[in-house]
Formats: structure tokens, sequence, C-alpha cells
């Protein structure tokens, strides 16, 4: 299950069922993919209580020893990675937390409800006459880009910037994003290390003193504002926070649209009952994140020898949770295979569990409501056009084309 090839190709769902049946913490191996060497490898945790479990239990499976990437980071980047709260655990974790939450306020998020609704409604208006589009590059690659930019109060002439740093760094293991920078001895550089993301770090560093100086109603002025207990985040805290926002407050909406309409046209009588019935569309949503998880995989790394579903790992290893299959898990969801709009309940773990909850859940849920209403209302049930084209990648689950007729 690590080679980011097999997800180019498509879930295994069979093989993951069969690993959740047989061995549902089992070990893989790290061999080398094109110009990545080979790496230690690592615990696959497949089954829902166990992926759970691992994510609720940071005092066990540490975030910050090795981070939340599986090949490991470059051991002198590790410090300056943990600056960022993915990579952190409680109490610093949580320090951090207390410090951004006032940033992502209800009031703040829906402020852009009605900017969000116009660009949904103009990007689908702009492909409906053509009778078909491919829908990530005409539509959802752009929707989720620009709302994060107000959200976070990025100018317009920036934003392609944003789009650029995120492909680097998610789709550094896929051929047609990939671009690799070498150090001094003709080694790649990992794309989330300091020195391939200069660039980045320069212009957050440049953005956090522009919101001091001229303050507005966006994440980024409530981030350098934000003070509890007289405690600021640090300008190197900052600039990880806002490199977070960038990659997962873009990437994660920008895979779960097209998911979620390659699960409509590959069933049809549940897209067509959605249309007649638009009361199911919050319950949809759910299922839809459920069946199409952005994120594929985490990781974490065992602070101590411990044993998990009978399986006795070693502290330091490595344990990577796979969300894609707990969301296949029989026993946590009734008929896992049959796509439901109304399932209920379903604990997906989409956004993440414990500790690391994820803080732009609410937004990523409001982009999805506002583009399904438009989506169900300004086209014709649509149809696919051809097989969808995924990212090579063992973390994000992208869809780079799905072609749509109507």
């Amino acid at each position: 299950m690590f080679d980011p090839r097999i997800f180019a190709r498509g879930v295994p769902h069979d093989e993951l069922r069969r690993l959740r049946d047989e061995h549902p913490v089992c070990w893989q191996h790290e061999h080398e993919v094109g110009i990545w060497p080979p790496g230690p490898g690592y615990w696959a945790v497949t089954r829902y209580d166990d992926v759970r479990h691992v994510l609720r239990s940071p005092e066990d499976f540490s975030s910050s020893l090795g981070a939340t990437q599986i090949r490991d980071p470059d051991p002198a980047d590790l410090p300056f990675i943990r600056r960022m709260i993915l990579n952190m655990d409680p109490p610093e974790q949580a320090r951090i937390r207390r410090l951004v939450t006032g940033a992502f306020t209800r009031r703040r998020l829906e402020r852009f409800t009605d900017t969000i609704t116009e660009r949904a409604r103009g990007l689908l208006d702009a492909v409906a006459p053509a009778e078909g589009c491919d829908l990530p590059a005409d539509v959802t690659d752009d929707f989720p880009l620009m709302n994060l930019a107000d959200l976070l109060g990025v100018p317009a002439a920036d934003r392609a910037l944003l789009l650029e740093w995120t492909n680097r760094v998610i789709g550094y293991q896929d051929p047609e994003h990939a671009a690799v920078v070498r150090d001094a001895q003709g080694r790649p550089v990992n794309p989330r290390s300091p020195a391939a993301l200069a660039d980045m770090f320069g212009y957050a560093e440049q953005f956090a003193a522009d919101k001091r100086a001229h303050p507005a109603d966006d994440v980024m002025s409530a981030l350098v504002q934000a003070e509890v207990d007289g405690e600021r985040l640090t300008d190197a805290e900052l600039k990880m926070f806002f490199f977070l926002l960038v990659i997962a407050g873009n990437d994660t909406v920008r895979s779960a649209l097209p998911g979620g309409v390659l699960a409509l046209v590959e069933h049809p009588a549940a897209y067509a009952r959605l249309r007649a019935e638009p009361d199911l569309l919050p319950s949809a949503i759910e299922e839809m994140l459920r069946w199409h998880p952005p994120v594929l995989t985490f990781r974490r790394t065992a602070t101590r020898d411990l044993t998990l579903a009978g399986q006795a790992i070693r502290a330091g290893d490595k344990v990577v949770v796979y969300h894609v299959s707990a969301h296949r898990d029989e026993r946590r969801f009734p008929d896992p295979d049959t796509f439901d709009l109304a399932r209920e309940p379903n604990e997906h773990l989409a956004f993440g569990q414990g500790p690391h909850l994820c803080l732009g859940a609410q937004f990523a849920r409001l982009q999805m409501r506002v583009f399904f209403t438009e989506f169900l209302t300004r086209l014709p049930q649509v149809e696919p056009a051809g097989p969808p084209r995924r990212l090579t990648s063992n973390f994000i689950n992208g869809i780079k084309s799905l072609p749509l007729r109507w």
C-alpha cells in the first residue's frame, strides 16, 4: 500500500478489505519510487477503530517525532517542520490551537458566503453552454483557491502563487506536477523542506508584516493580532501556519469537490434523487466525504513499545493510518460499499480526529454546500465523458481530470 502509483490507478478497496480482515496492522516496505530513495518501512493501520485510536492518542502515537508524512524528513529539517501545528503534540499543539482558533469564527467564515455563491455560479455558468467540461481544470481547481485567497486576504495578483506552492508540495510524487530540487550532493530535496520553499516563506513573512500594518477582516490579519494570556504567534509559527493554510486549505476541497461529483455520476439513481430532494444535501456531503476522503493517509510515530490490534510495535516505528480504508470498514459502516445519501450516523474521519481535528472543516463544508447547491441547479444531470485521471500520491486523494458531458 506504499507505492503512490497504486492510488493513481484508483483506490485499491479489495486489497484494503483484505488487510482489514486478515492483517489490520500490516508492515509495508518503502521501496524506491522514481528519484525518491527507499525508507525504513512502516505499519499500515486499516480498521476504523484502530485508525481513530491512533489519531486520538498522541501520547502513544506522536505527530512531532517524525512529522506526519510517510517519507521521513531530513533530520536537519525536523526542528523547522515541527513548528507547524500539524507536526506538534500536546501541550505545545494545544497552545498554538488556542492562539489560532479565534481567527476561524463562524461570523468571519460565513461573511464569505455570498462571494462564494457568486463564484460558484460564475464558474458553472461559464461551462454550461459548452455541454461538457473537464471539471477540475475548468471549475473546481479555481474555486477553493480563490475562496482561500479571500479568506486569507491574499491580493488577487498573488493568487497563482498559492496554486504553484500547492502543486509543488502535494504533487511532488506525480510526474505532471513534480518540480525536483536537488542538494549539493545531487539528492532530491523534500518539497516540504525550507530549502524548497524559501520563496513561500519569504512571501509569508512580508504578507504578515503587511497585515500588521494594514489589518482587515481576514484570517491572516486575525492571526498576526491573535493574543491569549499575553502570548502571540512567533514569526516562525505564523509562517508555518500560512504554509498549512495554503496547502491544506486549498487541496482538501480541491479533492473533495470532483470526488463528490464522481460519486454522483457513478451512482446516477442517487444523483437523480439528490436533484429531486435537495434537503438531503447536508447528509449527502458527509457521505461524499466518507466515499472520497480528501486525505488518504497520515503518519504518526510510536513513542513507546506497544501493541495495536494484536501487533507488537516498537518505539520509533512509523505508524500510518489509512482514512480511505477506515471509511469502508464494515465494522463501523453498514453496507459500506453503498453510496447512501441519507447515511446516519456517518462518523467519517475526513477532517481528522482528536487534537488535530481540522480547524478549517467548517469552511470546507461551507464551500461544498454552496458548490453542490449550484451544481445541482445550474446544470442538468451530467454524465462521465471519459475516465478520471488521479493524482499520483499516497497522501492526497486527488483527481486531476474528470471529463463530463450534459
